[in-house]
C-alpha cells in the first residue's frame, strides 16, 4: 500500500509539472503573436501621434504657446495614454486560435475605442486653445477658448468675433479708467478672474495701443540685474532676431497654464511687436 502511495505521488508530480510546462509553452505560442502584434499597432499609434502632433504644436500651439498655454502638458497626457492603452489592449486580447473574424472584431473595437478617445482628445486640446497675445497696461497675457464667454462675442470689434484655428493673434486690451462710472464693477470683475484681456468688449487692435505699449517696456538691463545667469540666453533671443540691446524692451507675460509659470517678451522698442520670448520671472 505504501509503495503504492509513493508511486501514485511521484506519478502525479509528474503530471502536474508536464501540464504546467504544456501551459507555459501554450502561454510562450500566445504571447510571441501578441507582441508582434501590440509592436504593430504601437508603431501605428505613435504615427498618429506624431500627426496629430504636427497639427497641434504646427497650428494651434506654436512656439512658444505649446509651454505658454499648457499644450504640451495636456497633449503629453491624451496621447500618452492613447498610445499606451491601445497596443496594451491588443496584446490582451490577441490570440490566433480565435476565429479570424471573432480577432478582427476584438481588434478593431479597440482601434475604434482608441480613436474616439483621440478624437475626444483633440477637441479638448482644441478647445483650450490660445486665441490672443494681448497687451494689458503693464503686461501681456495669454487668452484661450475657455477664458472668453463665446456669448459676449457680439459685443467685440467686427473683427475679433470669430476664433482663429492659426494660432493667437495680437490684441489690446482697453483698460477702464478711474473715472469711468464702471470702474469699480471693472476692478472686482479682474479681482475675480474675469480680466480685461478676458472681456469681448475691451478688446481693440494693437495698433491702437501701440503708444502705450512703448511706453510700458522695461529695460533690458533690469531684467539681466534680475537673472544675472540668463544674461547669454537675452543677449542670444536678441541676436536672432538681429537686435542690439537698446532697441528692445521686455515686459511680463500673465500665462495661468504655462509651464514653467514664469515668462518675459521681449518687444522691438521701433515697431512695438513682441519678438522673442524666454521663461524668466519678469515681474
Amino acid at each position: 500500500m505504501c509503495a503504492n502511495k509513493e508511486e501514485k505521488d511521484r506519478f502525479g508530480g509528474l503530471f502536474l509539472l508536464i501540464n504546467a510546462f504544456k501551459t507555459d509553452m501554450s502561454i510562450g505560442m500566445r504571447l510571441r503573436p501578441a507582441l508582434g502584434a501590440a509592436a504593430k499597432h504601437l508603431g501605428l499609434s505613435v504615427l498618429v501621434a506624431a500627426l496629430s502632433a504636427a497639427l497641434v504644436f504646427g497650428l494651434w500651439y506654436p512656439t512658444p504657446y505649446g509651454a505658454l498655454a499648457g499644450g504640451f502638458a495636456l497633449f503629453g497626457l491624451i496621447v500618452t495614454v492613447d498610445v499606451v492603452c491601445g497596443p496594451l489592449l491588443t496584446m490582451v486580447v490577441f490570440d490566433r486560435r480565435k476565429p479570424r473574424r471573432e480577432l478582427l472584431r476584438d481588434v478593431g473595437v479597440i482601434v475604434a475605442l482608441q480613436l474616439a478617445a483621440l478624437f475626444y482628445g483633440l477637441y479638448s486640446v482644441m478647445q483650450a486653445r490660445p486665441l490672443f497675445l494681448a497687451y494689458e497696461g503693464n503686461r501681456f497675457r495669454v487668452v484661450s477658448v475657455a477664458d472668453v464667454d463665446a456669448s459676449k462675442l457680439p459685443e467685440a470689434l467686427p473683427e475679433f468675433r470669430s476664433f482663429s484655428y492659426s494660432g493667437p493673434r495680437l490684441v489690446g486690451a482697453k483698460l477702464t479708467e478711474a473715472t469711468d462710472p464702471n470702474f469699480k464693477d471693472s476692478v472686482l470683475q479682474s479681482m475675480a478672474g474675469l480680466h480685461p484681456s478676458f472681456r469681448p468688449e475691451r478688446w481693440v487692435t494693437y495698433e491702437s495701443l501701440l503708444p502705450q505699449v512703448q511706453a510700458a517696456l522695461l529695460p533690458l538691463s533690469t531684467l539681466k540685474q534680475k537673472h544675472p545667469e540668463a544674461a547669454a540666453s537675452i543677449d542670444q533671443a536678441l541676436s536672432a532676431e538681429g537686435l542690439k540691446e537698446s532697441a528692445a524692451g521686455y515686459l511680463p507675460i500673465d500665462a495661468e497654464k504655462a509651464d514653467p509659470p514664469d515668462w518675459v517678451v521681449l518687444v522691438e522698442r521701433s515697431s512695438g511687436l513682441p519678438k522673442a520670448f524666454l521663461p524668466l520671472d519678469g515681474w
